[in-house]
């Protein structure tokens, strides 16, 4: 198993299709633009007006510039990190110039200054922005670090482990094949685990691992395992957080399956809706079992993973019923970091 991953933190622009990106964008052009107003103004009353005709003009080079930056985020994320910020810079002074003059030849021209104002506004928006993301990328990389280190921590239970080796012990005699198959998706299994994890990886992958996984439980619980996968509408070229899918059905092994005698579904529903990606896990409930002590750490450290990947683009929703227990996660559809 392999994961699309760099060790190597290196300095990158924001995804400028992200959601969480888009509003703070949207927030901090608005703030400097009422920062501007106050400072011409000087009093309170008069405030808003003049923001008013400030910000005028700023919004429809706002929403070009994020029309614009969106389309060509990939490219512009594919760039040398200084190269991506001069493009940046060009495309936010075309944009304010055409704006400009589209304006000039509607409007009869700006009573309030003239083009080089509305560049040098830009440029220095455009910078504070920018160095904006940069001390956000770089507050962020070691919480990515520690998310990570928390996630280990958070995985693979030790009797998970001793579990999985008595019962290939016990096939090594008799199905010796089968023992050898065994060994080879653990090794797999804690191969992943133990990688650097911070870099997304194909929900294929995370699927080829969650099914090592469950064959190694199966050797164990038999019958009392049953998996029931919906993955034909899978979009196996999806990048999400790797090590997402699989703590979950742990979970759902431990906290559904184990507690009951009896037989029990694990289902696992992924599939794409519009430009996003969803994965749907449901398994058995009780409430008053004692092995729903710890779920809660579980799902709280891939929320904050998913959190830190994609901002407020993905979410994660639990719901529980009297005999059954869901996660639906929602992530945006990427194909490329």
């Amino acid at each position: 198993m392999k994961s699309i991953n760099q060790n190597v933190h290196r300095d990158a622009l924001p995804d400028f299709r992200n959601l969480g990106v888009i509003l703070r964008v949207v927030l901090i052009v608005l703030a400097l633009s009422g920062i501007l107003a106050l400072a011409q103004v000087g009093d309170w009353p008069a405030l808003l007006p003049r923001f008013l005709e400030l910000s005028a003009p700023v919004q429809p080079v706002l929403i070009l510039s994020i029309l614009a930056l969106s389309g060509l985020s990939g490219w512009l994320r594919s760039l040398e990190y200084w190269t991506g910020i001069l493009v940046v810079v060009l495309i936010e002074l075309l944009v304010v110039s055409v704006v400009y003059r589209v304006g000039e030849q509607f409007f009869g021209g700006d009573p309030y200054g003239q083009l080089e104002r509305y560049w040098l506004f830009i440029i220095v928006a455009t910078a504070l922005i920018l160095y904006y993301f940069h001390l956000r990328s770089r507050a962020l990389s070691p919480a990515l670090t520690e998310a990570r280190l928390q996630a280990l921590q958070a995985r693979i239970r030790p009797h998970f482990l001793f579990n999985s080796l008595n019962a290939v012990l016990s096939l090594i005699r008799q199905e010796p094949k089968r023992a050898e198959a065994a060994l080879e998706d653990l090794a797999d299994l804690f191969r992943v685990l133990m990688a650097d994890n911070r870099k997304l990886s194909t929900l294929e992958q995370e699927v080829e691992l969650t099914r090592q996984y469950l064959d190694l439980e199966k050797l164990r619980l038999g019958e009392r395992l049953q998996v029931d996968w919906h993955i034909e509408n899978m979009p196996a070229d999806a990048l999400i957080p790797p090590l997402v899918l699989q703590p979950l059905v742990e979970n759902a092994v431990y906290h559904g399956i184990e507690p009951s005698a009896g037989t029990g579904v694990v289902s696992i529903n992924a599939y794409k809706s519009r430009d996003e990606v969803h994965l749907v896990l449901r398994n058995p409930y009780r409430k008053n079992a004692s092995h729903h002590t710890g779920n809660k750490m579980a799902v709280g450290n891939i929320r904050e993973r998913l959190a830190l990947h994609f901002d407020a683009e993905a979410s994660l929703r639990t719901n529980a019923t009297e005999d059954a227990y869901q996660v639906h996660i929602v992530m945006p559809y990427r194909t490329q970091a």
